[in-house]
């Protein structure tokens, strides 16, 4: 049995007729820069989290970046971080000439461990950068009130969570700015890059949608030094028919999630742990084991395809060794970043898909 792990080419199919009409209708059109379908999916986005605003760009990294510009990071300036996560996280603050601080993750859900912050803050402190791991907000409540009790901005990188809550609430509605990523194989993907940034603040709203337009308030008079950043009209009208079932993705993911732990060996491995007061859209579903290496090979041999988010901290990357860190400063980070693994996720795998993967892994651990 071959298993496809992000099956994108199924998203299509179930999508194919509304999505070739949209990509066709723009074509005719001819408006792919900004336009109607941009500016409509930023409606929908607002309606579908419930409030606030939203604005498009090119992708989930561009996002990161227009956050930090708009909230003014700059060189100097130190932002406090995860050591698990993507580059782009921490990469778009050392860009601005700012300086990633790292904070170990909790065991609990692989986000940051609020309760390690404190002590990093110093008068270079200007923000937190928060992940939601895997599909699963941090504890958002605490991050704020860390943020309101020493004057810091927070911003939410919810690259692989949009659509999650936490208390209730989208996660793209917590912080000062929260961004996210519409890569394809996003739980909300388009047909290539593009990211979308959210705020409640307006003047926050304005100066980000001027920043990815160059830092323009008006047709070549420029308020900002910012960047080419806009999300195009192609992308804009897949993702608005994409949008428009999106709920129903984001429970079936769930569905396939609750399978896996139905028929996964819970004495042999670390299954993910969805904390009672959030949910998850499973960007991916990551579990921990101790003979990864092995296991993979073994899946691989069987036609069952699996990744590794992350294998390296970002703390021991060779782009951040200038910031002084060595093996053994995030010790969580470093023990979950050796066992993590991520099996098929996506919301067209069958029961019976399920079961062969689970089957295999349980006869292998």
């Amino acid at each position: 049995m071959q298993i496809d792990f992000a099956n994108l080419k199924e998203t299509h199919r179930h999508y194919q007729q509304a999505i070739e009409e949209s990509i066709l209708k723009v074509a005719r059109e001819a408006n792919y820069i900004m336009g109607e379908e941009v500016s409509k999916l930023e409606e929908e986005l607002v309606d579908f989290i419930g409030g606030g605003y939203a604005i498009t760009c090119g992708s989930g990294s561009d996002a990161l970046l227009l956050a930090l510009l708009a909230l003014g990071i700059k060189s100097g300036d130190e932002v406090i971080t995860t050591p698990f996560s993507f580059i782009a996280t921490a990469e778009m603050i050392a860009l601005l000439g700012a300086k990633p601080v790292f904070v170990d993750i909790s065991l609990k859900d692989y986000n940051l461990d609020v309760h390690l912050i404190e002590h990093k803050i110093t008068a270079k402190t200007k923000a937190i950068l928060a992940v939601s791991l895997y599909g699963q907000p941090p504890q958002l409540n605490l991050l704020e009130a860390m943020a309101r009790k020493y004057n810091l901005k927070l911003i939410l990188d919810g690259a692989q969570s949009f659509g999650a809550e936490f208390l209730g609430k989208k996660d793209s509605l917590y912080g000062d700015i929260a961004t996210t990523s519409f890569f394809p194989a996003k739980p909300l993907g388009c047909y290539g890059d593009g990211g979308a940034v959210f705020t409640k603040d307006k003047a926050l709203a304005l100066k980000i949608a001027s920043l990815r337009i160059h830092g323009q308030k008006e047709r070549y008079v420029h308020q900002y030094i910012g960047i080419g950043g806009r999300l195009d009209a192609l992308q804009a009208a897949i993702l608005r028919v994409k949008l428009r079932n999106f709920k129903e993705v984001i429970q079936k993911r769930n569905f396939v999630a609750l399978q896996y732990a139905k028929y996964l060996n819970k004495d042999s491995l670390v299954l993910p742990k969805i904390l009672e007061d959030r949910t998850s859209t499973f960007a991916q579903y990551t579990i921990r084991v101790k003979n990864r290496a092995k296991l993979i090979l073994e899946l691989k041999n069987m036609g069952i395809p699996t990744a590794i988010h992350y294998p390296l901290g970002l703390h021991l990357q060779e782009c951040f060794r200038g910031l002084g860190y060595q093996k053994g400063d995030f010790l969580v980070c470093e023990r979950v970043s050796q066992e993590v693994l991520s099996l098929p996720m996506n919301p067209y795998l069958s029961e019976e898909q399920i079961q062969w993967i689970t089957h295999n892994i349980n006869q292998r651990i």
